[in-house]
């Protein structure tokens, strides 16, 4: 158990943590959110020891193991296995203890043979003799291939490094695992991995994290920071979001502002539900307006307020690719071979594809950043395209201010395209959109963050009007905040989009369209993000194809025999059999096919108890007078049917993908 009795942590005379009293049970999975700043990675530092509080106390047992991702890796000349394998150090020291006697055996015989006995067994205690095994599935569901694994971790990347961080901390037979912003530096397909792994994690778990998919996959509780205060939620981010409207619907801010954004959303799909250009995002828009009062609710104090201005000219196609081949060379293999697709002015399509797959070079080649070995780009008359990718982070001037940037694209803007000039105070009303206020917005950039960095890259990106989006993971660094305040920002977009993003809530959200980057190939994925996990789990299950050519052996056994064996018709014997295993797979089936059932006759009965409730508080007369009383007890009782919802709708998920998986 650890307890947070009247903690208080400050960073020199700022209190970041006042009074707090939390209590956290073993086996506990707690996502910690909150604003940049707030205090979390303290909280983590006072957790380790490497922090003493303010005032007050934290409260653990004795002689917990704690795991955590280190920020540093040292140029090291082991091989990424042995790194990973370091993060069991119990391990390594009843590897170092062997081989210290086997090397200085002790002078009596019987003494050293007691020893060495004591030391296998200790061994073969904490699984030794599988660890190797286990340090290369950890690297292989972090993305690290065969090959790699073997690599020093000096030729190394720095996100491949915070991979291989993460690796020996998950590597550690820990009993409390601190977890900062771990899919950082992840694809969507090491993100998926992870959350499978921690879900068999049985010690108790605390991550700090932005991604609200992340949370929702992982969590049981929720700790929010709040302007100094904790609080700690039942559940995963959904029902936190759930919790926090009904603290919040009270205030009448909360609800003027969840009426504005309504009607926002209606007026545009009543505008364009009826035109075929529009229609995907119209009923994208009807999607958000579904989820709008949790959302809007537990953002009701968000400082970003941006939207993208309307692109100008709408061509009937804004880029076109045929036959293309993508590389960096003409004699490297190619990464992308005779892909043929067009991007129309109303495509949202969100990118899939396992690391190195192509992704990030398929957008390159889109922003014309990358020229095609072979085929041809067709771009339409007008097109536009602003291109959002990490490092541009690092071409911003570090000298320089954001409003000195902003202005320099103004002026770029008005002697390409035309615009008129902005005036000063037009440009910092534009920046404070994205929390760039007052003294801020004349800083130098060389001091910003890089959550701060990347909201100037967005604002930029924003200013220029494009008509084609491409985004390469733009949620890195940023908060929730301002993940939130980009999805309802891309949502009202009315220009085409591309994205590639481990952020699954900003895919969902914004993207129509899923394409599959794999095989050299571009094509659309038949499904959704859930479709897409499952696709995942049965591709790691398949066993290597190698491309080498077939031994003689092999080649041998390809016998005209052996072909008209391979190609007989099933005996009696083996329909049999079949017929066996299906009866078998259906018995197995059938109680997770009862509780589904179950489940989704409860789930009926709620939604429609919360579409009523949904409909009350929705209406002017709610919030009369005469009705304050009943207000709050609605309101709390339409936060309780969402929790009971989200939690049934966890449930369901959880017997399909049993169901999935049985064999």
């Amino acid at each position: 158990m650890i307890r947070l009795i009247d903690l208080t942590l400050a960073r020199g005379s700022v209190p970041l943590i006042e009074n707090a009293n939390i209590t956290i049970n073993p086996g506990r999975k707690v996502g910690i959110v909150g604003a940049n700043g707030a205090g979390k990675s303290t909280l983590f530092a006072a957790l380790r020891g490497h922090l003493q509080p303010d005032r007050g106390d934290i409260s653990m047992p004795n002689g917990w193991v704690i795991a955590h991702v280190a920020q540093e890796t040292p140029p090291s000349d082991l091989t990424a296995l042995e790194y990973a394998l370091d993060g069991d150090v119990e391990l390594r020291q009843i590897e170092a203890a062997l081989a210290a006697e086997t090397n200085f055996p002790n002078e009596d015989a019987n003494r050293h043979g007691e020893i060495l006995a004591h030391l296998y067994a200790d061994l073969e205690h904490v699984g030794g003799y599988a660890a190797s095994s286990r340090a290369a599935e950890l690297l292989a569901g972090l993305g690290f291939e065969h090959e790699m694994q073997s690599r020093p971790v000096s030729t190394f990347s720095g996100g491949w490094r915070m991979r291989l961080n993460l690796a020996q901390a998950l590597m550690c037979r820990s009993d409390l695992l601190l977890l900062d912003e771990p899919t950082n530096h992840l694809d969507i397909e090491a993100v998926m991995w992870l959350e499978d792994w921690l879900a068999r994690y049985a010690g108790t778990m605390l991550v700090i994290t932005h991604d609200r998919d992340f949370i929702d996959s992982v969590a049981d509780q929720v700790l929010y920071f709040d302007n100094g205060k904790l609080k700690l939620y039942t559940g995963n981010y959904a029902s936190f979001e759930d919790q926090r409207t009904v603290e919040l619907s009270v205030q009448q801010g909360a609800y003027e502002k969840q009426q504005r954004t309504i009607k926002h959303l209606e007026s545009f799909i009543t505008r364009f539900k009826a035109k075929a250009t529009k229609a995907a995002q119209a009923q994208s828009r009807v999607k958000a307006l579904e989820k709008l009062e949790r959302i809007s609710a537990a953002h009701v104090d968000s400082p970003f307020t941006f939207a993208f201005k309307k692109p100008e000219g709408e061509p009937r196609q804004l880029l076109k690719f045929e036959d293309i081949k993508l590389g960096y060379s003409a004699d490297a293999p190619a990464i992308i071979d005779k892909a043929t697709f067009s991007l129309l002015p109303n495509s949202r399509i969100g990118l899939l594809g396992k690391n190195g797959a192509g992704k990030s070079t398929l957008v390159k080649a889109i922003a014309g950043e990358l020229q095609e070995l072979a085929g041809e780009r067709i771009e339409g008359q007008h097109l536009k395209i602003a291109y959002f990718a990490q490092h541009q982070l690092e071409q911003l001037h570090n000298e320089e201010t954001p409003l000195w940037h902003l202005d320099q694209l103004d002026k770029t803007l008005m002697e390409t395209r035309g615009y008129p000039r902005a005036r000063e105070q037009e440009l910092r009303n534009f920046l404070g959109g994205f929390d760039f206020r007052g003294d801020r917005v004349s800083e130098k950039v060389g001091v910003f963050s890089g959550g701060e960095r990347a909201r100037l890259v967005l604002a930029m990106l924003v200013y220029e009007r494009p008509n084609l989006l491409l985004l390469d993971e733009p949620t890195n660094h940023l908060d929730i905040e301002m993940r939130q305040a980009l999805t309802l920002a891309l949502q009202d977009y009315e220009g085409a989009l591309v994205v590639v993003a481990h952020d699954r809530h900003i895919l969902r959200a914004c993207c129509d369209e899923l394409w599959l980057v794999a095989d050299k190939t571009v094509k659309p994925f038949d499904g959704d993000l859930d479709d897409y996990r499952v696709w995942l789990r049965e591709q790691r299950g398949k066993p290597a194809i190698s491309a080498t050519k077939p031994s003689v052996a092999a080649t041998a056994s390809d016998s005209p025999a052996v072909l008209a064996a391979s190609v007989t018709p099933p005996r009696k014997d083996d329909k049999r059999a079949e017929a066996e295993e299906r009866q078998r797979l259906a018995t197995l089936r059938r109680p997770m096919q009862k509780r589904i059932d179950a489940i989704e006759k409860e789930l009926a009965k709620f939604t429609s108890a919360r579409d009523v409730l949904d409909a009350w508080l929705a209406s002017e007369a709610a919030y009369a007078a005469e009705n304050a009383p009943t207000l709050g007890d609605k309101t709390r009782e339409r936060g309780e049917l969402a929790a009971k919802i989200a939690l049934l709708e966890e449930e369901w998920m959880e017997k399909q993908d049993e169901m999935q998986w049985v064999r």
